[in-house]
């Protein structure tokens, strides 16, 4: 079926949601694992891999720099470089993947050679110039495109000797920090660096997974250069922020009934789960295994006999980043509403997603106020079936998915392939778990 044919997606409101299922593979483990496998020595076997196109998107920039990609049933097995990337022939073409961009820099910049990276109209828009600083302090070498100071992609590296250096991170990015380190890895003498806030640790798990020694020193994460990876085998636990959509869903109903099994349950990404525990919904985990430092388990999800509000604001909003606009979506059903504040990094995402929130409440007929750092969304709201505006980006167009449950009458999701970025089975998991 051609993209035009799946670009409008008309959701029915629902009067339940049940059922069992297991996500894929998490993409933020599946972006690590795919880059630091074509770094190292030997064959990696990955099994769960992401089905969303951003991490391929990292597997194919890996193929791309000498490593070797194939598919073998459920699992992705990648032969390494040893260490030693190749110049790509070409362009390093990203897509729609920030992630990949900006992770890939720091791997490439103790690299010899010329690496351009590209991508799709909205990557050319988001900031790149937050990974360019601590690359450059190291002795990168990083062109960008865009007015004076403008900080985007198209993106040269111009790879050579680097040397490490003591970073202190002025924003909350996992991104920012998995470039240092990777880059820290191959550098001459240790890297050191401290967070504002404490971010997803996936790199750390995942370097560690692949042999890296790095360790936690008062607060500093610190890393030795001149490490070699090797291989190894895993299994990706089920994506959190996937999750997130269907989390959202059970709140909407008294009578819901959720399973989710080998959910990644990393502590830093957990955040989640307390947020749908203060807004009523009764979470059980029936089940806790741990991989190469990730906890996944099966979990049960059922409502309270309250939807509730709440605050989202300081080190929770950086934490809860990507799902905040379901979040958002259903906060006109709840009691007392919710306010998200410290948020301004929505701005800059695939979307203005601050933006797009704000739009698409009001064309379902919510009342929202929109600030440049977050929104207050007040409870106790009836939503009606409207015409959604995407605006591209995957998580606004599943976000309003979830909200089209409650509303009344249909909804008409404009540019929802776009979930496919992410999640492309979202909308016939949700047609099956959906009781209508």
């Amino acid at each position: 079926m051609s993209s035009a044919a799946l670009s409008t997606q008309i959701v029915r409101p629902a009067r339940g949601f049940r059922g069992s299922l297991m996500l894929p593979g998490d993409k933020s483990i599946s972006h690590r694992y795919a880059m630091l496998a074509g770094f190292a020595e030997g064959t990696s076997l990955l099994t769960n891999f992401s089905t969303g196109a951003d991490p391929h998107s990292s597997l194919a920039c890996m193929e791309a720099m000498g490593a070797k990609v194939s598919v073998e049933g459920k699992t992705i097995a990648v032969t390494g470089t040893g260490g030693v990337l190749r110049q790509p022939a070409g362009d390093l073409d990203c897509g729609n993947s920030g992630s990949t961009m900006r992770m890939l820099a720091g791997l490439v910049a103790a690299q010899e050679g010329v690496y351009r990276f590209v991508g799709d109209e909205s990557l050319t828009v988001r900031p790149m110039e937050r990974i360019r600083k601590p690359l450059e302090l190291m002795g990168a070498r990083i062109e960008l495109t865009g007015p004076p100071n403008g900080g985007h992609a198209p993106m040269t590296v111009r790879g050579g000797e680097l040397a490490g250096i003591d970073f202190e991170a002025p924003i909350a990015s996992a991104q920012v920090k998995t470039a240092v380190l990777f880059a820290g890895l191959q550098a001459k003498g240790t890297t050191s660096m401290a967070e504002s806030v404490r971010t997803r640790d996936h790199s750390e798990h995942a370097l560690r997974a692949f042999g890296a020694r790095l360790e936690r020193v008062d607060g500093r994460l610190v890393i030795e250069g001149g490490q070699k990876l090797r291989a190894m085998n895993a299994t990706v636990p089920g994506d959190m922020s996937s999750a997130a959509f269907f989390l959202c869903a059970s709140l909407l109903f008294e009578d819901s009934n959720l399973v989710l099994d080998a959910l990644g349950m990393n502590p830093t990404r957990a955040s989640l789960l307390d947020v749908i525990t203060s807004m009523g919904g009764v979470i059980k985990v029936l089940d806790v295994q741990e991989m190469h430092g990730e906890m996944s388990g099966t979990i049960q999800v059922n409502r309270g006999r309250t939807l509730r509000g709440m605050e989202i604001a300081g080190a929770l909003a950086a934490q809860l980043i990507d799902e905040i606009p379901v979040i958002a979506a259903i906060a006109p059903y709840t009691e007392g509403g919710v306010r998200i504040r410290d948020a301004k990094e929505l701005r800059v995402k695939e979307s203005d997603r601050i933006a797009l929130v704000v739009k698409n409440l009001r064309a379902m007929g919510a009342e929202v106020v929109e600030h440049e750092d977050g929104m207050d969304i007040p409870g106790g709201q009836t939503l009606r079936g409207g015409v959604i505006d995407s605006g591209m980006d995957h998580r606004i167009a599943m976000a309003f998915s979830i909200a089209a449950l409650r509303a009344e009458g249909e909804t008409e999701i404009r540019g929802a392939e776009t979930a496919s970025i992410s999640f492309p089975e979202f909308f016939t998991w949700l047609d099956e778990l959906a009781i209508r």
